[in-house]
């Protein structure tokens, strides 16, 4: 009924979740000598597996690749500073607010669709 709407929101809101908590963690260790940035990535990998999926125009490939799609979590070892942290207060902040609409966008575009099934299910 819902297609593949609902199970994509699903998995990007899982790991716009996970996003979110890597940026959280990073603000909260800004001072913490020796901490290194952790980053979260889904996006690309998860729009390349996409467009491979339908591709093929398999409904089946598609809900495949959306059920098998997965973050991954990053850091790298270069720093700027004396006590070798790499964490950014204004990258992270605007990363944390980058996240933040894409979520709730996502939210809001789920809520739609369901609203809209309601609707036609009422009959009105």
């Amino acid at each position: 009924m819902f297609g593949n709407t609902i199970a994509m929101a699903e998995k990007s809101l899982d790991c716009l979740w996970k996003k979110q908590e890597a940026i959280n963690n990073n603000l909260a260790n800004i001072d913490t000598p020796g901490y290194k940035r952790k980053q979260v990535s889904f996006e690309e990998t998860y729009r390349k597996r996409l467009l491979a999926a339908s591709e093929t125009k398999s409904d089946k490939k598609i809900k495949e690749a959306i059920q098998g799609m997965n973050y991954t979590v990053s850091s790298r070892d270069d720093s700027a500073r004396v006590d070798e942290n790499n964490v950014n207060a204004d990258v992270e902040n605007t990363e944390m607010t980058r996240t933040w609409l894409h979520y709730y966008y996502l939210l809001q575009s789920v809520t739609s669709d369901i609203k809209m099934y309601q609707t036609a299910i009422k009959g009105q």
